[in-house]
Order: structure tokens, then sequence, then C-alpha cells
């Protein structure tokens, strides 16, 4: 199910472009994460890009892990935003959808999160389950 968002939801989309626009480094870090908790703590944090690219580690998977290292586990919306590459003509910093492992790794930690996708009509929430129609299980 898809939701509108909310002035909270563009707080969170300001944090993470903010610090993709402090961190930015070309083939180091051009995607960042903002994570808004149930209490309204925001972290953020930028992925780890690697010359091999199976070890480069998902800015998603670092604000989680920032979250959890400050005692946070109770997440509420996530989202993450990706600068331009320097030759490219289009220079704003856009709101990217969650790869595979990072839906994954997102629904282990918070079912009932929220994500800031990218949509036709600009950006909408849906829900982390939502995201994950045939979820990988142990069972």
């Amino acid at each position: 199910m898809k939701y509108s968002i909310s002035i909270e939801d563009e707080t969170l989309v300001a944090a993470a472009k903010e610090i993709i626009t402090k961190r930015y480094e070309w083939e180091r870090h051009h995607v960042s994460a903002a994570l808004r908790t149930r209490t309204g703590e925001i972290f953020t944090a930028v992925h780890l890009e690697a010359s091999l690219s199976r070890v480069t580690v998902c800015a998603e998977a670092m604000v989680i892990g920032k979250a959890i290292s400050e005692g946070y586990k109770e997440f509420d919306t996530i989202v993450a935003v990706r600068h331009p590459d320097p030759d490219s003509e289009d220079r704003d910093i856009r709101v990217v959808s969650p790869c595979g492992m990072c839906r994954e790794l997102i629904a282990d930690y918070a079912s009932d999160c929220t994500v800031i996708l990218p949509v036709e009509e600009g950006l909408a929430k849906a829900d982390i389950l939502d995201l994950l129609p045939h979820r990988y299980s142990r069972k």
C-alpha cells in the first residue's frame, strides 16, 4: 500500500540530501540514507563503495547499524538518495528505491517500517513488506 508523504518525511529526505551533499565523493560515497525512529530521532549515513563491488555496503545498512549502535531498535521510516555522477547532465539528488538486499535487511530489523520511494507523481511511502511480496524465509 502506498501513502502520501508528510512534512516529517520531507524533513527525512532533506536530511539524506544534506549528508550526501556534505560527504559526496566520486567512487566512494554517492548514496546516503536517513532513518527516523519511532521516537523521532533521525540518523543519516552514506554508503561505502569498494573496488570489489560485492564488498560495498549500502547506505540503508549503514544507517540501520548506526541507529542500533546508538541504542535504537524501533524504526518508523527510511529513505535513500543518490547524488548524480560528475558527468551527469541532471544535477538533482534524487530519492532511490532500496535494492533487494536492503529490502530484506529493513524487513528483518523493522517489518513495520515504511520506505519513501520515487513514483511518477513524485514521492510516496510504502510498507516494507509490500516491497517484498515473496520474502525469503527460513521456514
